[in-house]
């Protein structure tokens, strides 16, 4: 099912190998575990990367050149998700959550860290799930989700790095689509669901064992974590708040007001959130963000001018609110003082499409930069935060659709 027909090591990479410290690995072998695939070369910097996917695989580029590292050919469409160690990918492909090693990755060692580049790898196994879902990172902890079964699986992300992680795995009364987080003090929230419809959460504890529970959340759909461990889930009318083992149910101002797609930071207590208003649209394209307070249980809406994709949200280092909007440009927010402080032009203005599957513009953050594919023109633009100024353009040889990384 899937090969891989081209792989780069940049030169700076091994030009700067110091043999003294660097690690050995031998290319796996059938029966291998580990996902990496080549020998690591210490280099002087880190050197994180992105990966894109397209139709018909997944590519991997340099985060700072934007070159392209390599290139893996997988069936069907698939959908990206950092794992949480700053080096691994999940990618959700047919029946399961395949794990890509980018090849980059930093370790500490007391005041300093050494930075590491090697070929990037498919792991040659994977987590099996039916309808691979949602995968959330929180409390040192990567929780899967799979909606045609409700089986939950949480893991040490860091474990990856040495193959097949131990496995916790909860299931949940009813196969729906949902979504779990792990808590730092062992315990789980999961969605509550079946096949016909969603309507909150629960709260479990280490023996899982239930806590407390709120059902008054129609449609619960994604999750996003603010500041201090704060979690927000998405409702048709409002928002799930769960802050010091309580839930609180906030309203939305309209009947039908749906956030449906929610970015989080540590950095804020203000998570940002998409605004629907209209049930029956086949497609609306809004025009407002939310913005939910996970303090003071406050929704505040910001008007943005122009309509985004449920790809256009994003976080800064500082806890900026960022869209993507159709007109091309990245709207950064204020999220204390609700207002869009200025606007960034990174693509041309464009028109979000009906199936959701299909590529679109989209935005994604790693520190002080943002990414934003352009799918019309088959380019990825890095963009940095403080200064406003595009950094670096490459035009790939495919169409990106999601874009993530490390």
């Amino acid at each position: 099912m899937t090969s891989l027909f081209r792989v780069a090591v940049p030169a700076a990479a091994l030009a700067t190998l110091l043999t003294g410290c660097a690690a050995s690995a031998d290319s796996p072998d059938p029966e291998s575990t580990s996902p990496v695939a080549a020998a690591p070369a210490e280099v002087s910097k880190a050197a994180p990367r992105l990966v894109v996917t397209h139709d018909g695989g997944v590519t991997v580029l340099d985060a700072s050149s934007l070159d392209t590292v390599a290139e893996f050919e997988l069936d069907g469409f698939t959908r990206l998700n950092p794992a949480g160690d700053g080096r691994h990918v999940l990618l959700s492909a047919g029946s399961q959550f395949r794990v890509l090693d980018t090849g980059a990755w930093s370790e500490a060692h007391g005041d300093h860290a050494h930075h590491y580049a090697a070929t990037p790898a498919l792991a040659d196994w994977a987590f099996d799930a039916d309808k691979p879902g949602h995968v959330v990172r929180h409390g040192g902890r990567t929780t899967l989700f799979a909606d045609g079964s409700g089986r939950v699986e949480s893991f040490d992300p860091h474990a990856l790095a040495d193959g097949r992680p131990e496995v916790a795995v909860h299931q949940t009364p009813h196969a729906h689509h949902g979504v779990a987080v792990d808590l730092p003090d062992g315990g789980l929230v999961t969605t509550i669901g079946d096949s016909e419809s969603r309507s909150g959460i629960v709260v479990l504890d280490r023996d899982r064992r239930e806590v407390t529970r709120v059902e008054q959340c129609p449609g619960v759909h994604g999750e996003a974590v603010a500041a201090d461990d704060a979690l927000v889930f998405g409702c048709q009318d409002g928002v799930l708040v769960h802050r010091d083992g309580v839930i609180t149910k906030v309203q939305s101002p309209d009947t039908y007001g749906r956030i449906g797609n929610q970015a989080g930071s540590e950095a804020s207590p203000i998570v940002l959130g998409d605004y629907k208003t209209d049930r029956d649209a086949e497609l609306e394209r809004p025009e407002r963000v939310m913005l939910v307070d996970t303090v003071t249980h406050r929704l505040t809406p910001v008007e943005l001018g122009t309509s985004y994709s449920f790809r256009s949200l994003g976080r800064g280092p500082r806890g900026e609110a960022l869209v993507l909007g159709t007109d091309g440009a990245l709207h950064v927010i204020d999220p204390v003082a609700a207002t869009v402080a200025r606007r960034i032009d990174v693509v041309a203005p464009w028109t979000e499409p009906l199936e959701w599957q299909d590529p679109r513009p989209t935005l994604f953050v790693d520190g002080d930069t943002a990414y934003v594919t352009e799918p019309a023109t088959r380019t990825v633009r890095a963009v940095d935060l403080t200064t406003g100024a595009v950094t670096a353009s490459a035009e790939l040889a495919v169409t990106p659709n999601e874009i993530s990384g490390t």
